[in-house]
């Protein structure tokens, strides 16, 4: 197990008893790259470097203007594994927390992924956009929020940006909804969403699927889109994800485990 990244993880292992819990979440060790999951600029010269946790490097540049390259975007995604060979499945009672530095440079977008079941590769974001500094949190099972718009918080592009992602089960019922953090740290700054409830899930989908979190099963990682539609001269982004940390989260011993950690944010 990777070392703990932000205050959130840190006070929930402080409130349990580590020894005695059980750890149902499978520590991934690797990454899987998926490149072109959509491809508007197929003649774009792409670059990649998997050196999981320490890097993973996505370099899509287009040396030719339009027509030669048209609709939206180029996307390419990454995925935690257990074999390097296939995405890590999570599973909707998991608890997981996974952060890194991430760094965009070029015209497009990107960050993290809690992508869920039905959209394991485009969807799901915490985003980062460089063309305008945005930076939310949307799609999939992810409650929005909105960084951009709850601190005027804007990305500057190619400058380090800390973004890391929490998932807490808690009881996955409608008194008691699965919840996540989203934290960035930029220019020495913490900044959090606080804990965010899931709503309910597709009654229709249960089973397999469950209710009132991230569902069975969810895929985590980083995402980035290189902008098709820029016309006139040669464009492309790189995105790089830096020290990749993670932690796998133990089953609480006691109910109230997780109870002192959610006060703090209420």
């Amino acid at each position: 197990m990777r070392r703990i990244t932000t205050t959130a993880m840190a006070l929930a292992a402080a409130c349990m008893t580590l020894a005695s819990a059980a750890f149902a979440t499978p520590v991934p060790n690797s990454a899987v790259v998926h490149t072109r999951v959509f491809d508007d600029c197929p003649i774009s010269i792409l670059t990649v470097n998997n050196s999981f946790p320490a890097l993973v490097s996505i370099d899509d540049q287009n040396q030719l203007p339009q027509p030669f390259c048209a609709g939206f975007a180029n996307l390419h995604t990454w995925r935690f594994s257990t074999d390097g060979a296939n995405d890590l499945q999570f599973l909707n009672e998991d608890t997981f927390e996974f952060s890194c530095e991430v760094v965009l440079n070029g015209v497009g977008e990107g960050g993290l992924n809690l992508a869920p079941w039905w959209g394991p590769q485009a969807d799901g974001l915490m985003n980062i956009r460089t063309t305008d500094g945005e930076i939310a949190c949307f799609g999939g099972r992810m409650p929005f929020f909105s960084f951009t718009g709850s601190f005027g918080l804007l990305y500057v592009n190619n400058t380090p940006i800390m973004c890391g992602i929490s998932y807490f089960p808690n009881g996955l019922s409608g008194v008691s909804p699965a919840q996540v953090i989203y934290s960035i740290r930029y220019n020495a700054i913490n900044y959090s969403s606080g804990l965010l409830n899931f709503d309910q899930g597709n009654p229709a989908e249960n089973p397999p699927h469950g209710l009132w979190g991230a569902l069975t099963p969810w895929y985590a990682g980083g995402h980035m889109k290189m902008f098709a539609f820029p016309a006139g001269s040669p464009h492309g982004i790189k995105g790089e994800w830096r020290n990749i940390q993670y932690t796998a989260g133990p089953t609480p011993t006691k109910k109230s485990s997780w109870h002192e950690l959610k006060k703090l944010y209420r």
